[in-house]
C-alpha cells in the first residue's frame, strides 16, 4: 500500500481530527514481542514523549525511554499491540527520539482484526500489511499518512528491520462504535468510544485536544487539553467535537481534573448540524450552555439549554480566556431519521424497523456533587484538597495536624406539630441491593418517599460481604440517589428527577419534604447510619409518605453508569 511522508509541521493539519487508536490512555497494549533486551516494548505507548535518559546506564547498558532489542538479528524484530478500541487506520507516527546509531533503520505495520476475541500470533496468516517498509532516521518523527482508512483492525504489528530502537508508536485513526440497539438509551455521543471526534481546535499547545473525550479522568495534565497562556483581553480557545452519532443532548460535564492553577475562569458550549467532517466557516451555531464559571480540579455538571427536539452533529467547547480541561461528556440520544425523538416518544407510534419506543423516560445517573445536588439537599464528604470545597464551607486542621474538619455541612432540622413527641437520633439500615439495580443497568423508579417535618441524613459505614466475593467488584462501593421536586398536585413530578450515584465516601442528607427513593445500593449491601428525628409512627403520615407506581405507572428509569 502506497503511503506519504508528512512533514511534522502538518501534524495538526492532516492528523489533528484523529483518534490514537493504540494509545494506552484509550486501553492500546503490547501483547507480545520477539525481544525487549535493552529497553521494554510497552514503552512504545507511552502518552507523554520520550525523555532523555543521556548518560544513564544499568546492568545492560545505557538506559533509553522506547523499544530496543539487542543486536545482530538475522531476521527482524516485531511487537504485537491490541488497539484501545477498534477503528480504521489513517496514518502512523514512528519516533525515534534519543536513538542515535541504534535507531531501527526501517519499520513496517500489519493489520489485524479479531471477531472473536482470538489474539493473533506474529505469524498469523491473516495479517494484512498496512504500512510497507520504510526507511527511518535517527532521532526524529517519521509521519506516514495512508492514500486512504484502512481497517477496521483489531490489532497491529510493528516490525523493525532488522534491529534497534523506537521510542514510540502511534496509530491514528477513527474508532468503529458499537451502539445499543435501543436508539433512546442516553449515553456520551462525544466519547471516543462512540466516535465521536476534535475535529477543529484554535490550540493545543501543550497537550492534544482530543484527550478531552478519552475515557476516565485519567492520570495528570498529560491526557488533558491544555493551551499556551494569552495576554489579549477577550480572548478564548476552542475546540470543535464531532458527535460519534448526530442525536439529541440533554446534559454536559467539563471536568478540570488535574487542571488546578490552570483551569478555564469559565466554559461555553455552542451546537450545530452539518453534514461535513469540519463545519463551513458560515454554520450557525447555538448556545446550548452560556458562559459558565469553572472550577479547579473538579467535575462540573450543566443541564442544556435550547435542545429540546434539536439534532446536533457538532459541539463547539469554548475556554474563557485559556487553561486546561480533562474531559468533555456530551449526554443524550442518538437521532434516527423517522424515529421520534425522546421528549415527542409517548405521543407517537413505534416504526416496526426498531425497536418500539419505551413509555419510560430514561435519564442518566450522574455523579454525586454537591452543585448538583443543593437543590434537593447537602452532601457530606471531605475533600482531598481543601480548595476544591464548595463555597463557604469552612475547613480547619484538627487531631494535631493529620486531619482536616469540615464544619456544619449539613443542619438537623424538624418541624413536627407542638406535643408530637419527636426526638433526633441515630439509626442503622442495612441496605441489600434491589432487583436490576447494578452498574449498567436501565432501571425503573418504582416508589419515592419524602418527610414532610424532618430532614435526614445516610451516612455510609462499610460495605457487608458479598457472596460471590468482594475481589468481583470494585473496592469502592457505590448506591444510587433519586430525587425529586413536588408537582402541583403535592405528589413526585417525575419530569423534575434526577439521579445520582455516590460512593461510600460520601452522604446525604435530604432536605425536608424533597421527595427521595428509598436507598439502592449498587453491588453488595451497604451498612447506613441514619441521623433524623422522628415520632416513630407513619399512622398519619407525619414521619414519612410514600408513593408507589404500578407496573402500567412507571414514567421513569434510571440509567446507572458502568463505572
Amino acid at each position: 500500500m502506497a503511503h506519504e511522508r508528512v512533514p511534522l509541521d502538518k501534524f495538526q493539519e492532516v492528523f489533528g481530527g484523529t483518534t490514537e487508536l493504540s494509545s494506552v490512555a484509550l486501553g492500546g497494549k503490547v501483547l507480545s514481542f520477539s525481544d525487549e533486551f535493552f529497553a521494554d516494548a510497552s514503552n512504545l505507548l507511552k502518552i507523554e514523549p520520550s525523555a532523555s535518559l543521556k548518560g544513564q546506564f544499568g546492568p545492560k547498558g545505557s538506559l533509553f525511554d522506547g523499544w530496543e532489542t539487542r543486536r545482530h538479528n538475522p531476521a527482524h524484530d516485531w511487537v504485537v499491540i491490541a488497539l484501545g478500541a477498534p477503528g480504521t487506520v489513517l496514518g502512523f507516527d514512528l519516533d525515534t527520539a534519543h536513538f542515535n546509531g541504534n535507531e531501527a533503520p526501517a519499520a513496517s505495520v500489519h493489520g489485524f482484526y479479531s471477531n472473536d476475541g482470538k489474539i493473533p500470533g506474529p505469524e498469523d496468516e491473516d495479517w494484512v500489511e498496512i504500512l510497507p517498509k520504510a526507511s527511518l532516521g535517527p532521532s526524529s518523527r517519521h509521519l506516514f499518512l495512508l492514500p486512504s482508512a484502512s481497517g477496521p483492525y483489531t490489532h497491529l504489528k510493528l516490525s523493525q528491520y532488522p534491529d534497534g530502537g523506537i521510542a514510540r508508536f502511534r496509530a491514528y485513526g477513527s474508532v468503529s462504535p458499537l451502539f445499543p440497539s435501543n436508539p433512546q438509551t442516553p449515553l456520551d455521543l462525544a466519547h471516543v468510544l462512540s466516535g465521536g471526534q476534535v475535529v477543529s481546535v484554535s490550540d493545543a499547545h501543550f497537550s492534544r485536544a482530543s484527550n478531552i473525550l478519552l475515557p476516565g479522568r485519567g492520570y495528570d495534565m498529560r491526557d488533558g487539553w491544555e493551551t499556551r497562556r494569552s495576554r489579549e483581553k477577550g480572548h478564548t480557545e476552542w475546540a470543535v467535537i464531532r458527535l460519534g452519532a448526530p442525536g439529541y443532548l440533554t446534559q454536559a460535564e467539563v471536568d478540570t481534573a488535574f487542571f488546578i492553577g490552570n483551569f478555564p475562569e469559565s466554559v461555553e458550549l455552542l451546537a450545530t448540524s452539518s453534514d461535513a467532517v469540519v463545519p463551513e466557516e458560515d454554520a450557525t451555531w447555538t448556545t446550548i450552555l452560556p458562559r459558565t464559571k469553572t472550577g479547579p480540579n473538579k467535575q462540573h455538571f450543566f443541564k442544556l439549554e435550547n435542545v429540546e427536539g434539536q439534532v446536533y452533529s457538532h459541539v463547539k467547547v469554548v475556554m474563557h480566556p485559556d487553561g486546561g480541561m480533562k474531559r468533555v461528556r456530551l449526554t443524550g440520544t442518538r437521532y434516527v431519521p423517522g424515529y421520534p425523538p425522546p421528549s415527542l416518544s409517548r405521543a407517537l407510534p413505534a416504526l416496526p424497523a426498531l425497536p418500539a419506543p419505551s413509555e419510560v423516560r430514561t435519564i442518566p445517573a450522574e455523579p454525586l456533587t454537591s452543585a448538583a445536588f443543593a437543590p434537593f439537599g447537602q452532601v457530606l464528604q471531605a475533600w482531598a484538597d481543601p480548595a476544591n470545597a464548595p463555597e463557604g464551607i469552612v475547613h480547619t486542621l484538627a487531631n494535631g495536624g493529620t486531619a482536616v474538619k469540615y464544619h456544619r455541612l449539613a443542619p438537623i432540622t424538624s418541624s413536627y406539630p407542638e406535643g408530637s413527641a419527636a426526638f433526633t437520633g441515630i439509626s442503622v439500615y442495612r441496605s441489600t441491593p434491589a432487583e436490576g439495580a447494578v452498574l449498567g443497568a436501565t432501571w425503573p423508579v418504582k416508589v419515592l418517599e419524602r418527610h414532610p417535618h424532618t430532614n435526614q441524613a445516610f451516612i455510609p459505614m462499610g460495605r457487608t460481604a458479598h457472596p460471590e466475593g468482594e475481589e468481583a467488584l470494585s473496592p469502592n462501593g457505590y448506591y444510587l440517589v433519586a430525587v425529586a421536586e413536588t408537582g402541583e398536585d403535592d405528589k413526585p413530578n417525575l419530569s423534575t428527577l434526577k439521579a445520582f450515584v455516590a460512593s461510600t465516601s460520601q452522604g446525604v442528607m435530604y432536605n425536608q419534604n424533597t421527595w427521595h427513593h428509598p436507598m439502592c445500593v449498587l453491588g453488595s449491601a451497604i451498612d447506613f447510619a441514619c441521623i433524623e428525628t422522628q415520632i416513630g409512627t407513619k399512622s398519619e403520615g407525619l414521619d414519612c409518605e410514600i408513593v408507589r407506581y404500578g407496573e402500567g405507572e412507571v414514567g421513569v428509569a434510571v440509567q446507572i453508569p458502568q463505572l
